[in-house]
C-alpha cells in the first residue's frame, strides 16, 4: 500500500507540471470529450451504479444516503453539461489579479496560478468524481480522487470512461488519479503526503471532515454540516414564503444546503405557521418545534437543545418562534455550520441587516437556500461549498482553486 501511494503522488506532482503547459484552447477541447464520453457510456455508468444501490439496500443504508448514491439519467445529462459549461467558463490561469509599475520601473503583475495536486476525499455522490475532475482540470490542477466504498463501482467506471476519453484526446499524461481501494489506510497515507499534495478537500459528512482534519499535514479547506436557516420575517409575502420554505427542505432533502431550521418572527407566527404544516404535511415533512411552536402547531414533536445543531439531511425541519430579526440573527450564528441562510421580508432594511451581520458563506434575501450552488451561482459546478474563511468561501469553482505568483519585470535594474 504504501508504495502504491507513493507512486501515485509522485506520479501526480511530475504530471502538475505537464498540466500547466496546456492552453485553455486544449483543455477545453479535452472537456467536451469528457462530456461527450460519459453520455456514449451512459448504460455502463447506470449498470456499475445500479451495483452500488442494490449493495446500499442491502446494507439498509438510509434513503438519503441511497438518494445522494443514485446516478439517473438527468443526473449523468446534468454531469456533461457541467462538464461543458466548464469548458465555456473564462480559464483564471494567468489572468492578473493586479498590475502596477514602480517608480524604478519595475512592472509587477500579480497572476492566478494552479494550487498543483489536490486530494479530494469524498462520500457516497459519484457525480463528485466528473464534476471534481472538470473544474481541476480546467484550472490546471491534478486530482487525486478517494470516493467513499459504497460508491466504488459506480466511481471505477466514471474515471474508466474519463480517461480514456482523456487517452483519445492524445496527451501523454493522466490529469486525474482514482483510488480506488477502499482500505482506509490509503487515505491516512495519502493525508500524510504534504511533500507531493498541496491541498486537502474533503466532502461528506461531519465525521469524515474532522478525521481528515484531525489526521492531515496537509492543508484542509473544509465543508462541514449544512446546517441551514430560514428566518420568515414579519412582513413577508406568505405565498412566495411558502413555496421557498416547501422548496428548500423538500426538493432534495439529502443534501446541504437543503433547510433544516425554519424561524419564524412572533407576529407572523400564528398565521404563517398552520400554512407552512399544511404545505409540509403533503410531503410527510416531519416537524419538531420550540414551545411557542408547540402552542400553535399542536401535535408535533418538542425540539431539543441538539435538534438546533442537528444537520438531518432528510424530511426534518426545526422551527422556533424568534421575538424579533436581532434573535434571529443571534440564533443562526450560534447554531448554524455558516453555510447558507435566508431572509423573507419585503423589508429592506431587515435584509440589509441580515446579510451584513449573519455569519456565513451565503447570506440569501428572497430565495430559497437551494441556490447555494456552484453551478447556480454561473461557475460551472463546485468543487464544495467551504464553511471556512481562508482561503474559499462559499462555493468553490475555478478561481476558488488558484493561487498566485508574483511576475516582475524589468530592464536591468538592480537594488540599491
Amino acid at each position: 500500500m504504501k508504495k502504491y501511494i507513493k507512486d501515485l503522488v509522485k506520479k501526480a506532482r511530475q504530471a502538475s507540471y505537464k498540466l500547466a503547459k496546456l492552453d485553455s484552447e486544449r483543455k477545453n477541447a479535452i472537456l467536451y470529450q469528457m462530456a461527450d464520453a460519459l453520455l456514449a457510456n451512459k448504460e455502463a455508468i447506470l449498470k456499475e451504479n445500479a451495483k452500488d444501490i442494490k449493495a446500499a439496500a442491502k446494507n439498509k443504508l438510509s434513503q438519503s444516503f441511497i438518494d445522494r448514491l443514485t446516478l439517473n439519467d438527468k443526473r449523468i445529462h446534468e454531469m456533461s453539461a457541467s462538464l461543458k459549461e466548464v469548458a465555456g467558463l473564462t480559464d483564471p490561469i494567468g489572468k492578473p489579479i493586479k498590475e502596477y509599475t514602480r517608480p524604478n520601473g519595475l512592472n509587477i503583475k500579480k497572476v492566478r496560478s494552479p494550487i498543483g495536486v489536490i486530494l479530494v476525499i469524498y462520500e457516497a455522490r459519484p457525480n463528485v468524481t466528473s464534476d471534481c475532475i472538470g473544474l481541476l482540470f480546467k484550472s490546471s490542477n491534478i486530482a487525486i480522487l478517494r470516493g467513499g466504498k459504497d460508491s466504488i463501482s459506480s466511481n471505477k467506471i466514471i474515471g474508466k470512461v474519463l480517461t480514456e476519453a482523456v487517452k483519445n484526446s492524445g496527451i501523454d499524461f493522466s490529469p486525474f488519479f482514482i483510488v480506488d481501494n477502499p482500505d482506509h489506510k490509503a487515505v491516512d497515507l495519502l493525508l500524510k503526503e504534504n511533500e507531493f499534495i498541496d491541498l486537502v478537500i474533503p466532502r461528506g459528512g461531519e465525521a469524515l471532515i474532522r478525521k481528515v482534519v484531525d489526521n492531515s499535514t496537509i492543508p484542509v479547506i473544509k465543508h462541514y454540516k449544512g446546517v441551514c436557516h430560514i428566518f420568515i420575517d414579519s412582513s413577508v409575502d406568505v405565498e412566495k414564503a411558502l413555496r421557498i420554505c416547501v422548496n428548500a427542505k423538500v426538493e432534495r432533502p439529502s443534501v446541504c444546503n437543503a433547510v433544516e431550521k425554519i424561524l419564524v418572527h412572533k407576529d407572523a407566527a400564528k398565521y404563517f405557521l398552520p400554512l407552512l404544516k399544511n404545505e409540509l404535511d403533503k410531503y410527510k415533512v416531519k416537524i419538531k418545534g420550540d414551545s411557542k411552536t408547540c402552542k400553535i402547531l399542536k401535535g408535533i414533536a418538542c425540539a431539543k437543545e441538539e435538534d438546533w445543531f442537528a444537520e438531518y439531511l432528510d424530511l426534518i425541519v426545526t422551527i422556533k418562534v424568534v421575538e424579533d430579526i436581532d434573535e434571529a440573527i443571534s440564533h443562526i450564528n450560534f447554531y448554524g455550520s455558516h453555510h447558507t441562510d435566508s431572509i423573507l421580508t419585503k423589508n429592506v432594511d431587515n435584509a440589509k441587516r441580515f446579510t451584513k451581520e449573519v455569519d456565513s458563506a451565503c447570506c440569501f434575501v428572497n430565495i430559497s437556500t437551494r441556490f447555494s450552488d456552484g453551478y447556480e451561482f454561473g461557475l460551472g459546478a463546485e468543487i464544495g461549498i467551504s464553511t471556512d474563511k481562508l482561503h474559499a468561501r462559499g462555493p468553490m469553482g475555478l478561481e476558488e482553486l488558484t493561487t498566485y505568483k508574483w511576475v516582475v519585470t524589468g530592464d536591468g535594474q538592480i537594488r540599491e
